[in-house]
């Protein structure tokens, strides 16, 4: 894989302007956008020596599912964008790298064919003002073979975006938007809930008999009543700074939700993860893996299904690299004492 500067200019130059700008710009002033990334780079590492790391193992398992490394594909919208295959593209790439895909709601195929060319998958859930909706979503991705549900939280409106407006603004068809909404009666009733609640998380276990992880958590307050009401995992995340902007990196808020977790269900973090030095934080912090977004889409824009699998591969190779350069033979190995204390002011 190209660094990640190269791969994003890559596909800046594959994609028209207001596609590329949908994809990579945050909301507000993008604060909370640069700093996701930053934050991972301000931790410092302190790597053992003399340890035998001739053989180093990325593998792990996820509530049941084994996986190659400990990188999932976080759930983003309308591929078709990207490419003309779409997620049947993503799903392919990330099977054949031994990952596992966060199907969106907002997907632009069907979740029945997707589903078809994914290895393990799981169903990223808005609750829309149509709940409805929301259930009879819910209801084909269990019968298509989803093995967890992903409710995203911090979603109650769509951040502003100052990239995406005026003439900069994205035309989505509705044979793109709709692609999953059959019986949708009016496009207003697949925005998102402004009244979600906890309650829907219990109303999401009880419907669909599956795990369910609950994603934009950034404080120990929503852990543990994430955790109350029966949520399988956490996930860190900002949105990918596409949210409220000034809000905390996902590096930062990590340690506060693993440990309000007690080590009870598994943290998992997105935003902001472009290295296997940024896997390695992040599993150091206590994460159990890690979901990539842009690098995917990136990778889906240059290159198809091949794009996604080179993409995952190579953070997977590159996570080894830096487990070894680190004197952990396995993931076993990673733990907080890898971390410095934080530099003083």
């Amino acid at each position: 894989m190209l660094p990640y500067d190269a791969l994003e200019a890559l596909a800046r130059e594959r994609l028209p302007q207001a596609v590329f700008d949908y994809y990579a710009g945050g909301s507000g002033e993008e604060s909370t956008l640069a700093d996701n990334t930053a934050a991972w780079a301000r931790l410092r590492l302190r790597p053992r020596i003399l340890r035998d790391v001739s053989s180093v193992d990325t593998s792990t398992e996820l509530l049941g599912v084994k996986l190659a490394a400990p990188v999932l594909v976080a759930p983003t919208a309308f591929h078709s964008l990207a490419y003309p295959e779409a997620e049947l593209a993503t799903a392919r790439g990330t099977r054949e790298a031994g990952s596992l895909l966060v199907l969106s709601s907002r997907a632009s195929r069907r979740i029945e064919d997707v589903a078809a060319l994914a290895g393990p998958w799981w169903f990223q859930v808005y609750v829309f003002r149509d709940r409805g909706l929301t259930r009879a979503l819910v209801q084909r991705a269990v019968a298509a073979g989803a093995r967890a549900l992903v409710l995203t939280g911090d979603t109650p409106y769509v951040g502003r975006k100052r990239r995406n407006r005026g003439d900069s603004a994205l035309p989505l068809p509705d044979e793109e938007l709709l692609v999953n909404l059959e019986g949708l009666t009016h496009r207003s009733l697949a925005e998102q809930a402004p009244d979600t609640s906890f309650a829907d998380l219990d109303r999401l276990r009880e419907d669909s008999g599956l795990p369910v992880l609950v994603k934009g958590v950034l404080r120990a307050d929503d852990a543990r009543e994430c955790l109350h009401h029966g949520a399988a995992g956490l996930i860190v995340s900002n949105h990918g700074g596409r949210q409220l902007d000034g809000a905390l990196a996902t590096a930062e808020a990590l340690p506060e939700v693993v440990e309000a977790t007690g080590g009870r269900v598994p943290v998992l973090v997105d935003g902001g993860v472009r290295s296997g030095g940024d896997v390695l934080r992040a599993l150091a912090l206590g994460a159990r893996a890690v979901l990539l977004g842009r690098p995917v889409l990136w990778g889906l824009a240059t290159g198809g299904a091949d794009g996604v699998r080179q993409v995952l591969d190579s953070l997977r190779e590159d996570t080894a690299h830096a487990l070894a350069l680190a004197g952990a033979p396995d993931l076993s190995r990673v733990g907080a004492d890898l971390l410095a204390p934080p530099r003083r002011p």
